[in-house]
């Protein structure tokens, strides 16, 4: 059953932030870009890199091993429609983040 699933609190991701959570069987990164908060699929799929490692700049991230790029706030790749990573819903109750289960459509 698909829920939101509480991963951090607002005291561990102030502005600029990132994190990697354990979703199930999968690993998401967990952005906090000027108190907006996303989330990714945290391996890259060109060669598994780890996306929360990667450079940030505004709500794109570049992939550490071989600079693919990824748009937060879709997981769409900024250079071409032959790569995505799945993007999830972010939720904040409180001091509590929480990411959706399942990914967006």
């Amino acid at each position: 059953m698909a829920e939101f699933v509480p991963v951090a609190t607002l005291d561990e991701m102030p502005p600029g932030s990132r994190k990697m959570v354990v979703l199930g069987s999968r690993e998401i990164a967990l952005f906090n870009v000027a108190g907006a908060f996303y989330a990714i699929e945290n391996t890259c799929p060109h060669q598994g890199g780890p996306l929360v490692e990667g450079w940030l700049e505004d709500t794109i991230v570049t992939c550490p091993w071989h600079a693919w790029c990824f748009d937060l706030r879709d997981g769409k790749m900024t250079l071409g429609d032959f790569a995505t990573v799945d993007a999830f819903e972010v939720q904040i109750e409180g001091e509590v983040v929480s990411i959706y289960s399942t990914p967006r459509a």
